[in-house]
């Protein structure tokens, strides 16, 4: 009667290939960093940054129908992929792999904050403000040395969430196409969501999807701060008072939570865009941020991202032992 079951397991997003892909991936992220040319994003950058020019106007309307065909057309294509080598395990664990790691920057961005510490670290401002904007879109020249230390800090709070957990999580809810579909989201806010006056409304549904898209990944990586970082108390309190005060709904909770377990205080006056933004401080109480706090922050950082590989390949794996005892 039942012999024609559909199993939990079935599909590109099956617990035990996401869980081989995942952690490959993200192995292949620690071993190999992000190719300075021909990366995937890039090219996916590049080809959303012509179909932007070709269908830009200064309307919500036309920016919606951006973010659809490009974040859409993303996922689709990653979903048919991932369909036509669905009956092959090694094949779906193999393009799994190649998706967390095209998609995950926990390398890359623990080497540009290290370069930039490193510069700071010998009182090379110069380097340090040439190199910031590879991290962030800060103005370096309005920056003094302690001020891009917390730019950097807050950079790798932030990305830690963007760049690795959140993708994770998507990865295990949607396989293949929850990758892609997430990183392409993220990639268009970076693009196109930002408050110029030519992205003001064309931009707003990229930066709308990018909320949403990143909720779930930014309250886990609050959680995982307060369980790896080095005081955790701290970590929860700065997240539970300071959290919901950062203009943005997902980088307050990951922001805050960095500042309270280093001991750091973060937030405050910074010139973004070309504008001046006036933003509540996160950890009042905690001292400055120094210099030798960045490398603080990418171990923290690193422990955050090896801990969301296991609770998210953890977690499919859960699922579907539940979902397996519940068709029994």
């Amino acid at each position: 009667m039942g012999g024609n079951r559909r199993t939990p397991d079935a599909g590109p997003a099956a617990p035990s290939v996401f869980a081989a892909g995942a952690a490959l991936g993200w192995l292949a992220d620690l071993a190999l960093a992000d190719p300075r040319r021909g990366h995937p994003v890039a090219v996916f950058g590049r080809a959303a940054g012509a179909l932007e020019r070709a269908l830009w106007h200064d309307h919500r309307g036309r920016g919606a129908l951006y973010t659809v065909l490009c974040a859409g057309g993303a996922a689709a294509a990653a979903a048919g992929t991932a369909r036509a080598v669905r009956r092959s395990p090694t094949a779906s664990v193999a393009l799994t792999a190649a998706a967390t790691w095209a998609v995950l920057g926990g390398t890359s961005l623990a080497r540009e904050a290290r370069t930039i510490g490193a510069a700071l670290a010998a009182g090379d401002t110069a380097a340090a403000r040439a190199r910031l904007p590879h991290l962030c879109g800060r103005d370096p020249q309005a920056l003094d040395e302690r001020q891009m230390a917390r730019a950097v800090v807050e950079s790798v709070a932030e990305n830690t969430s963007d760049a690795v957990v959140g993708a994770l999580v998507w990865g295990a809810l949607g396989g293949v196409p929850g990758l892609v579909g997430f990183r392409a989201v993220n990639t268009l806010d970076a693009m196109v969501g930002h408050k110029s006056p030519r992205f003001s409304r064309f931009g707003w549904a990229s930066a709308r999807l990018d909320d949403v898209a990143g909720f779930p990944g930014a309250r886990l990586t609050a959680a995982l701060t307060v369980l790896a970082g080095p005081d955790r108390r701290g970590a929860w309190r700065a997240w539970r008072e300071d959290g919901g005060r950062h203009p943005s709904p997902n980088a307050g909770p990951v922001e805050a939570s960095f500042a309270g377990a280093l001991g750091v205080r973060l937030g405050g006056t910074l010139a973004y865009g070309g504008r001046v933004e006036h933003r509540p401080v996160l950890g009042a109480g905690n001292r400055p941020v120094e210099v030798a706090d960045i490398e603080r922050a990418v171990r923290l950082s690193r422990r955050v991202s090896a801990l969301a590989l296991a609770v998210t390949a953890g977690g499919r794996l859960a699922w579907h032992g539940l979902a397996r005892r519940g068709n029994a």
